[in-house]
């Protein structure tokens, strides 16, 4: 089953929980302040840390026969940042699918039910939509990176943590030009909107119409259920057509906001079985398909999701 009949036809589909946050709160760990975890790659130990990290996710998958969505260490792999990091001579982007192809192929017969997708972020803050990139300045800057995860075989694309609707706009034009399916993933406050101020109704539909071919789907990242749960009966009252085009949720653990939680130095996190719960209430109250962690998960919160899902 390829990503698109996957996404449109499995019942529920499984994302990873916390790499990024998880790897950060390790000590034996050092993080590239540009890249990321991108960095991991090219350094033995934190290679092994980044791997195990991934592959405790596929096993939830594999255990629980579920279909799942992982995506490349590329969300800090821009060009730019690859720059500032002394890696502008690797291939960076196609080095980390390289990684998660191989332990796809580790998953036996369940592979077929992996789908690996090339991730990409903001050029800015996440956080801070007034950072945000206009529309043709980040088709421009954006599309080195997309071509270079379409050129390393992802089964799709996704831009995620997005905090404004202009540069989601020009990321969606340079994903839309490869041909490969596309998501797009926006952080939302309880009240509806984007963190740019923009209805999430408005936005999807404005997306829509502007690209061609538009995305296959929106998630949204970096949240609490409750947050999502209440931004999206604001945008189902607004458009329920476009409410509708909402399909995936990587949650935090957290109720604070993502400006309380960006760079905060103690993890806030809940247990695995309320963010189970959480999570569940947001796929029966919605119909979410496509469920997983962000800050403040790990792996016990995500087996006690896919148990739950079953």
């Amino acid at each position: 089953m390829t990503f698109t009949q996957a996404l449109q036809h499995a019942p529920v589909m499984l994302t990873e929980g916390a790499i990024i946050e998880r790897l950060r709160r390790d000590s034996a760990i050092k993080l590239d302040p540009h890249v990321l975890n991108a960095g991991l790659l090219y350094d033995p130990a934190g290679r092994r840390a980044l791997t195990n990290v991934y592959r405790q996710y596929l096993e939830i998958g594999r255990a629980t026969d579920l279909p799942m969505l992982v995506c490349a260490p590329t969300w800090r792999a821009n060009r730019e940042r690859q720059r500032a990091a002394g890696l502008a001579d690797r291939d960076v982007n196609g080095d980390a699918v390289r990684l998660l192809r191989a332990l796809q192929a580790e998953c036996g017969p369940y592979a077929g039910a992996v789908h690996v997708g090339g991730l990409l972020g903001c050029r800015g803050d996440a956080y801070n939509p007034a950072e945000a990139l206009d529309l043709a300045a980040a088709r421009d800057f954006h599309t080195p990176q997309v071509q270079a995860l379409y050129a390393a075989g992802v089964d799709f694309l996704l831009a995620a943590t997005l905090p404004a609707v202009c540069e989601a706009l020009g990321l969606a034009q340079a994903l839309a030009a490869t041909g490969l399916p596309y998501v797009l993933s926006c952080v939302v406050r309880s009240t509806g909107t984007w963190l740019d101020g923009t209805p999430i109704a408005d936005a999807i539909a404005h997306i829509d119409r502007a690209v061609s071919p538009p995305p296959s789907a929106y998630f949204v990242n970096c949240v609490h259920p409750t947050v999502f749960a209440a931004a999206l009966d604001v945008a189902t009252r607004a458009n329920p057509e476009a409410a509708r085009r909402v399909v995936g949720l990587q949650a935090n653990t957290s109720t604070l906001s993502p400006e309380e939680l960006d760079n905060r130095p103690h993890l806030d996190s809940a247990a695995p079985e309320r963010f189970a719960a959480d999570m569940l209430a947001v796929r029966l109250r919605f119909g979410t398909r496509v469920v997983g962690g962000c800050c403040g998960t790990d792996d016990r919160h995500l087996w006690a999701l896919a148990a739950a899902l079953r």
